[in-house]
C-alpha cells in the first residue's frame, strides 16, 4: 500500500468523527416488531407511573434523618403486702428509677405540691374517669383504679347529696387534685380520650397509652416470667409521612421487641440495687436496701417524610423518556441484526449524504425515492 494512500485513509477516518449523524424515520410494516415496541413503551410508562410515582412517590424530596424527641410518662399503682412493711401502695414516684432517665438535662419550671401525704382512705380525684361512681356497687373493694391513685375500698363518696361521686381509695392521701393539660396527640372532641384509650394494634393504633402487660405480649414473651427476673424491651416508633396530605394523616406505627435475648433464647434479666435512708429522732441514720427486678424500656424513633419537588420529578420523567428511547434502540437492533431482510433494512436505515463545494446535490421529482412502506416481514 502506498504511503500517500495510507495517510489519506487515516485523515478520512479522523475527519469522519466530525460528521453529523441524524436520525432517519423509516416506517417498517412488521406487526411483530411494532407490537414488541408498543409493549416495551407501555411497560416503561406503567413502571414510571405506577411504581416510581405512585408507589415510591419519587416526585417528592425526602428527609430520612428525622430529628425527634420522645416524652414518656408512667401512670398507675401497685399494692404489696409484706411482713416487713405491711400494706404499701407503689406509685410512679416509687417504682420509676431514675425518675427522668439517664443523660437528660432537666430544669424545673413548674410544680404541683401535695404536702403531708399519708397512707389512708380518701376520695379519688374527679379527674380520673375510672374513679367515678353512683353507688357503692361501682367501687368493688380491692380493685385498682385505672390511671388512678390507689385501690378501691368499696365505698362511693358523694358531696352534698350529689348523684355522682368518686370511689374511696386506699392510697397516699390527700391525692393530687390538679391535673396538667395533655398535648394534642390526636384530633378528638373527647377531652378524656387519652384517659380512656389503650393501645390496640387493630382498634387504637395511634393511642400512646400502653399497658405494660400488652407491651410484653407484643414481644412474644410471658409477662409473668419477665416480671420475675426483669428484662429489656425496645419500642420502635416509625413515621411514614406524606407532607402533601393533611397533617392529621401523619401518624406513628409502633413495633415492640425484646433486646436482652441471646442466641440461645435465654436472658439474664435486669436488676439493680438502691436504698432509702431514714433518720431517728435521736439523729441516728438507717436505711432499707432494695434489690429490684424490672423491665427497662428503650424508645427509638425512625421514619421519613416526603414533599413534592419539581427537581426529582423532572429527573425521573427524563429517565423514563430515556428508557423509552432504549426500547426503540432494541427494536432497531432486532431489525438490523436478527431479521431475515436485515441487509435490506440496513440499506434503508443508513445513507451517506455529501454536500459538493461546487454544486448542490438535488434530485428531480422523477429521481426521488418512493415513500411507500417497507414490506412486512
Amino acid at each position: 500500500m502506498a504511503p500517500n494512500s495510507w495517510k489519506s485513509k487515516v485523515i478520512m477516518n479522523v475527519l469522519s468523527y466530525l460528521d453529523y449523524k441524524t436520525g432517519k424515520v423509516i416506517i417498517v410494516g412488521s406487526k411483530r416488531v411494532g407490537s414488541l415496541y408498543r409493549v416495551i413503551q407501555l411497560s416503561i410508562i406503567g413502571y414510571l407511573v405506577g411504581y416510581v410515582f405512585l408507589s415510591k412517590k419519587s416526585y417528592q424530596t425526602k428527609e430520612e434523618s428525622i430529628q425527634s424527641a420522645v416524652m414518656t410518662k408512667l401512670k398507675g399503682v401497685a399494692v404489696t403486702n409484706t411482713s416487713e412493711s405491711g400494706w404499701m401502695v407503689w406509685g410512679p414516684v416509687d417504682y420509676v428509677i431514675p425518675p427522668q432517665g439517664e443523660a437528660v438535662f432537666f430544669i424545673v419550671t413548674n410544680f404541683i405540691e401535695t404536702p403531708n401525704q399519708k397512707l389512708g382512705n380518701c376520695a379519688e380525684s374527679p379527674n380520673v374517669p375510672d374513679g367515678h361512681c353512683k353507688g357503692d356497687e361501682d367501687c368493688a373493694e380491692g380493685e385498682l383504679v385505672v390511671a388512678g391513685h390507689g385501690v378501691r375500698t368499696g365505698r362511693c363518696m358523694r358531696d352534698n347529696g350529689k348523684s355522682n361521686g368518686t370511689c374511696e381509695i386506699y392510697s397516699w392521701c390527700p391525692v393530687e387534685r390538679r391535673c396538667q393539660s395533655q398535648a394534642n396527640i390526636q384530633d378528638t372532641a373527647d377531652k378524656f380520650h387519652l384517659k380512656k384509650c389503650r393501645y390496640d394494634e387493630a382498634l387504637e393504633p395511634y393511642c400512646p397509652i400502653f399497658r405494660l402487660g400488652d407491651i410484653v405480649n407484643q414481644t412474644g414473651h410471658s409477662f409473668q416470667d419477665m416480671a420475675l427476673m426483669g428484662g429489656l424491651i425496645g419500642i420502635l416508633i416509625r413515621w411514614e409521612c406524606d407532607l402533601d396530605r393533611d397533617p392529621s394523616e401523619c401518624q406513628p406505627r409502633y413495633n415492640f421487641t425484646r433486646t436482652d435475648i441471646n442466641v440461645s433464647r435465654e436472658s439474664s434479666g435486669f436488676n439493680f440495687r438502691h436504698a432509702r435512708y431514714y433518720e431517728t429522732e435521736s439523729g441516728e441514720s438507717y436505711r432499707t436496701q432494695f434489690k429490684v427486678y424490672g423491665i427497662r424500656i428503650n424508645i427509638m424513633v425512625h421514619g421519613k417524610a416526603g414533599k413534592f419537588c419539581i427537581i426529582p420529578t423532572f429527573i425521573h420523567i427524563g429517565s423514563g423518556l430515556a428508557c423509552i428511547g432504549g426500547g426503540a434502540w432494541f427494536c432497531d437492533w432486532i431489525l438490523l441484526y436478527l431479521m431475515k431482510n436485515r441487509e435490506f433494512y440496513k440499506d434503508w436505515k443508513f445513507e451517506n449524504v455529501k454536500n459538493s463545494t461546487t454544486e448542490d446535490i438535488q434530485q428531480t421529482p422523477e429521481e426521488q425515492q418512493p415513500t411507500d412502506l417497507l414490506p412486512e416481514v
